[in-house]
């Protein structure tokens, strides 16, 4: 179900209340109606946040800020600042016996969010953008009721309107969902999480179940199929391997069937799979079984603006009405990514109301899962560059080692770390950058402009690594999969 371009026509003669209404105060909503109002265009944005079933609410900044990266990454500090104090000891520090206190990371973690979210209602002042706390309503192709928070409700015009209402969190989907919680819960929960299981095998439930671990919880993560699917399985089962070697549990092949209360308070899950049933008590039960475009109650449908699955067709952001624009998470086919949201909102502003003709760039976007053992990855995985060109056409150059910040620290495990380049056999060029290893997003943020400008093997191998760091490994990587050589790399 293609779209093709529309002509976005101002017939000159209707006066709108706003030249731009953005529905949803997420990072996509919030950078596309700043940038608009930069440009000289009134613009509204609205936001309401609509309680988790467990009651959580949070402030302006959509997911990323209030119930994604942010905290996510919060509570991933924490637990590599638990790995540091083990290895203190090798490096020569006395350290004495050690706790972790939820609820001290929870708190300062939600302060420092509510320090953002105040932030964005002052950027969006300072920008002249109005502000609604309102659920929004699409009357029309020009119009929107807005419900304020005492249910009164309110009409407002537009010339254009930009939706990017984002996603929220799938329910189980079988009896007893309701007492598991979910990611939008998890990190502002009021007590400890204690025994955790965690059903799905996205990287949302990989990154919670890991840092979970490091800060002390039992913690079993149940797998329906396969991890992170979408990523290169080679590098995804190396997470998962990691993960069972640290001491995480999996459940593989499975899927909760039930889940009870029970009057000790804590639940009874039920599952099945292959032909198998168990069942086991946890304190805590997270859904990490995807998200789902919140577009259900917009009345886009009645607009006909076409969708699949939920999340919205379009064309260079623009939907099926061509007055209607839309991005971020609600987008069908495209990355589920903050930065990709702010930047798809940048540029969509500047082609409305700035003149420009620059599109939006959906390939080859870098990224990282922030497992304990981080995952970035930019452009092809593997599985789909030998499809794409057949295994003959096709380099992949690999290396497992360990980084030397570990060496000195009997705990930590040997070779796990990884890197990987997938190259076009013919001329070197660079498919698919994969690295499993502490900093990968630091990592991959650099070299991600190497995709950008086309770069070959050559290049790498003429690069002049900085040493000694984990990034110098590619610049050094000489083992391909083809020669049936040992990755393992020895020495520095």
């Amino acid at each position: 179900m293609g779209l093709e371009p529309q002509e976005d026509i101002d017939d000159g003669t209707t006066t709108y209340d706003y030249d731009l209404i953005v529905i949803g105060g997420g990072s996509g909503g919030l950078a596309a109606s700043k940038e608009a109002a930069d440009l000289g265009a009134s613009v509204a944005l609205f936001d309401y946040v609509k309680p988790s079933p467990h009651g959580s609410t949070w402030g302006l900044g959509g997911t990323c800020v209030n119930v994604g990266c942010i905290p996510k990454k919060l509570m991933h500090q924490a637990a590599i600042i638990g790995e540091f104090v083990q290895d203190a000891s090798s490096f020569g520090w006395d350290v004495p016996e050690v706790h972790h206190h939820w609820n001290t990371l929870v708190s300062n973690a939600q302060d420092y969010i509510r320090g953002l979210n105040y932030s964005y209602r002052v950027s969006l002042m300072s920008k002249h953008v109005t502000y609604y706390n309102q659920l929004a309503f699409v009357k029309d192709a020009h119009t929107v009721e807005g419900t304020d928070v005492f249910g009164d409700k309110h009409i407002y015009t537009c010339r254009r309107m930009i939706i990017a209402v984002g996603g929220r969190p799938n329910k189980l989907g079988c009896p007893g969902e309701e007492l598991a919680i979910s990611s939008d819960d998890l990190f502002m929960l009021d007590h400890p999480p204690k025994k955790t299981l965690l059903v799905g095998a996205s990287f949302i439930a990989l990154e919670c179940a890991g840092f979970l671990h490091h800060l002390g919880f039992d913690v079993t993560v149940m797998v329906r199929s396969i991890l992170l699917r979408g990523f290169d399985q080679e590098c995804a089962n190396k997470i998962g391997d990691f993960m069972k070697s640290q001491g995480v549990h999996f459940l593989s092949s499975m899927v909760p069937s039930s889940l009870e209360r029970l009057p000790s308070g804590r639940i009874r899950v039920k599952y099945q799979g292959s032909g198998l049933t168990g069942e086991e008590e946890f304190d805590t039960v997270v859904s990490c079984v995807g998200r789902y475009a919140d577009t259900e109650r917009l009345g886009l449908d009645a607009l006909g603006v076409k969708t699949r699955r939920g999340k919205i067709m379009s064309v260079n952001e623009q939907t099926s009405v061509a007055n209607i624009y839309a991005i971020g998470d609600v987008l069908y086919g495209k990355q589920e990514l903050t930065p990709v949201a702010i930047q798809a909102g940048r540029l969509l502003a500047r082609r409305l109301f700035g003149g420009s003709s620059v599109q939006m760039n959906y390939e080859n976007v870098p990224m990282t899962v922030f497992t304990p053992l981080e995952y970035g990855t930019c452009g092809l995985t593997e599985e789909t560059a030998l499809e794409r060109l057949g295994e003959e056409n096709v380099e992949v150059y690999v290396s497992a080692f360990t980084p030397l910040e570990w060496q000195l620290s009997p705990h930590r495990a040997k070779d796990v770390c990884f890197a990987k380049l997938i190259t076009r056999r013919e001329d070197g060029l660079i498919l698919g950058f994969h690295i499993l290893s502490p900093n990968a997003g630091e990592i991959t943020q650099g070299f991600g402009l190497a995709f950008q400008t086309g770069a070959k093997y050559q290049n790498f191998m003429d690069m002049v690594g900085i040493h000694p760091t984990i990034a110098e490994e590619f610049t050094t990587l000489s083992v391909t999969k083809r020669s049936g050589a040992s990755a393992k790399k020895g020495g520095c």
